[in-house]
């Protein structure tokens, strides 16, 4: 199983810290388990490969090229920070 832990500042709250876990076993598009941390409370959950699909057709966009959005989004971090924004609600 793969994971990445990532830190990110919501814009809804951008004096915050919150860490972001991502976790997957074949990639990102069979689905992913994902926490979210602020350090105090913690929140999980599970996007299966179904959703995925569905979310990627909602937007009507090729399944694959959703999922390099996302990988982009989730796992990539650093060098994809200011380019993708959070809110927390």
């Amino acid at each position: 199983m793969e994971k990445t832990l990532n830190r990110i500042h919501p814009v809804s709250d951008p004096e915050a810290t919150y860490f972001l876990q991502v976790s997957w076993e074949k990639d990102l598009g069979s689905g992913f388990g994902i926490l979210l941390s602020d350090g105090q409370c913690s929140w999980s959950g599970t996007v299966s490969e179904a959703e995925i699909s569905r979310e990627a057709a909602d937007m009507e966009m090729n399944k694959e090229k959703y999922v390099e959005e996302l990988k982009k989004a989730l796992v990539t971090g650093e060098e994809s920070a200011g380019k993708y924004n959070f809110v927390i609600s």
